[in-house]
């Protein structure tokens, strides 16, 4: 049988290999057949299936055959998206972007000449550039939709493939905005009816746009903040050896800002993430580098990107160091800030972020909503919509821009509410206690657990679901409520706290959202932050034994 096996296997890679129209990859692959038996079990994952288009589109290890980024891979999906975008009726230019992980260029031009071969114009993005100047050129340009190729704050050896649609098929709060269904099953089918590559026309590069979009995302930028405020701020910022660090710089010019200083090994963009071991500005460690700069150049606020800058990371002075702000914090200081500016319309989160947005909604008398995990719902929340936020660091405050997280916009409105706090002798800490002994101390943490083998989440979801927890923290569980079957969340509520559950839509990992809310008493701010921390850290073991983790 295991013979049967392979041989099977060995035909379905010498058929992809020979279809396959990057000679390294059919390199790689030859050296896997020729290879067998020994090489079974890596050319099994490989051949498991095809790297699957979703609603975040395709992101995977870049390698050759069907369960990988690579020429192949992002031929066929190329070639799918302009089949699925003829077939709606879709009128107009593609435009594409790219940012400089492994292999981002090369699947940039080849997505232009398999949309140019199918008789459609694509406009390339000049260089490498952030994922949100890409989703500002789709509404500059009025194209029919744009691609990004970035795996985001994924490790160095994977890539991705983002679709955005236009106005014309994703309608006004769809426009530039990341798909949702149907429109990615629609994409995936397509993709799975392109037969033979070989049969895939390629036409010509596309038209190289000029720095006309560069310079208009910039302008636009600095316009999101109030004209003739408070500019004077020292700024340590770090891209994360991404793409962010021209665009941040030129934006802060624009806007009248002092240039930030940047962490100096990590200022160029490196695919190979040299410095930290993930580029995620939320993994411990991450922003060490950023930290130790702030401190030296006597900075007031310290920012980082991730490496496609679409989210955006604050930390600021605590004591005689810096502390991080969870992305919750910086959510409702934003949401805050604009609301104070008089910004009109609603105000979005996710289920999975803190209740505490809702609650300053509701005491300012502005719309608030709240959505499931994901700008490209955040940005779905209202037609008129006023900010969004997701906990895992990211923020639209210019939805009339971007209408997808911006790492360089959140960057800018953070650095206003920062130096005009400063200019009255108040800090984002200030605020940050002002807002607690508002609402409460609203505490989040998150029980993240990655795994190897994906079914472990299934069974952990299972045992949580068969065996919910009669009581949190002491107190009996008032609500379980179970998205099945349309989403695999699961929620538990008691009178202090809240839990969501959900495995990770980008990463192999089960992702528990904890949330507990403290009144400030008599004791004070710190002794109620003291109690809420101390009941995060035993809510986050309750729910470990529950889930089996």
């Amino acid at each position: 049988m295991a013979s049967e096996v392979d041989v099977d296997l060995k035909d379905r890679a010498e058929a992809w290999l020979a279809d396959d129209p990057d000679p390294a990859g059919r390199a790689e692959l030859r050296e896997l057949i020729d290879r067998l038996p020994a090489t079974a079990a890596e050319l099994r994952d490989r051949f498991a299936g095809p790297l699957t288009f979703g609603t975040a589109g395709l992101r995977g290890p870049l390698r050759a055959g069907p369960n990988g980024m690579n020429l192949a891979v992002v031929t066929q999906a190329a070639a799918g998206l302009v089949a699925w975008l003829a077939a709606q009726g879709g009128e107009g230019p593609l435009v594409i972007g790219y940012d400089a992980r492994h292999g981002s260029r090369e699947f940039a031009e080849r997505t232009a000449r398999v949309a140019t071969g199918a008789g459609r114009p694509a406009l390339l993005m000049p260089r490498t550039l952030p994922t949100p100047v890409l989703a500002y050129a789709v509404r500059a340009l009025d194209a029919v939709a744009g691609v990004m190729v970035t795996a985001s704050h994924n490790p160095p050896q994977d890539n991705g493939y983002k679709v955005y649609l236009g106005a014309q098929l994703g309608g006004p709060a769809g426009d530039g905005a990341q798909i949702v269904p149907p429109a990615d099953a629609g994409i995936e089918a397509a993709i799975r009816s392109v037969g033979s590559l070989a049969a895939v026309p390629l036409g010509d590069p596309g038209t190289l746009l000029d720095e006309t979009i560069f310079q208009g995302y910039v302008r636009s930028a600095a316009a999101v903040l109030t004209e003739g405020g408070p500019r004077e701020l020292t700024i340590a910022y770090t891209p994360m050896h991404g793409v962010g660090g021209e665009t941040v710089a030129a934006a802060f010019a624009a806007a009248g800002f002092a240039v930030p200083a940047v962490v100096a090994e990590q200022a160029e963009p490196d695919p190979e993430f040299p410095t930290v071991a993930f580029p995620n500005p939320e993994e411990p460690g991450a922003m060490d580098r950023l930290l130790a700069l702030a401190g030296s150049s006597g900075a007031d606020l310290a920012i980082a990107n991730d490496p496609d800058a679409d989210r955006c990371a604050v930390a600021i002075p605590a004591g005689s160091g810096w502390r991080p702000l969870r992305g919750d914090e910086l959510g409702v200081l934003l949401a805050d800030h604009l609301i104070r500016r008089g910004v009109p319309g609603t105000y979005a989160t996710t289920i999975v972020s803190s209740s505490l947005l809702g609650r300053l909604c509701a005491a300012r008398g502005v719309p608030y909503a709240e959505t499931l995990t994901g700008f490209k719902w955040i940005v779905r929340a209202a037609d008129e919509l006023a900010f969004g936020y997701e906990e895992a660091l990211g923020y639209c405050v210019a939805p009339g821009m971007v209408r997808d997280k911006d790492g360089v916009t959140a960057a800018l409105t953070v650095a206003e509410l920062a130096a005009q706090l400063r200019a009255g002798g108040r800090s984002l800490g200030d605020r940050l206690d002002e807002l607690a002994a508002e609402f409460g101390v609203h505490a989040t943490d998150q029980l993240s657990v990655r795994v190897d083998d994906l079914a472990e989440i299934g069974r952990a979801m299972t045992r949580a679901r068969q065996s919910p927890p009669a009581a949190l923290l002491g107190e009996p569980v008032t609500e379980v409520a179970d998205l099945l079957p349309e989403n695999d969340v699961l929620t538990f509520r008691t009178a202090s706290t809240r839990v969501v559950i959900r495995p990770s839509g980008t990463e192999p990992k089960l992702k528990a959202y904890l949330e507990v809310v403290t009144p400030v008493a008599g004791d004070g701010l710190e002794a109620a932050r003291t109690r809420a921390a101390a009941a995060l850290g035993t809510l986050r073991a309750e729910i470990a034994t529950t889930l089996g983790v």
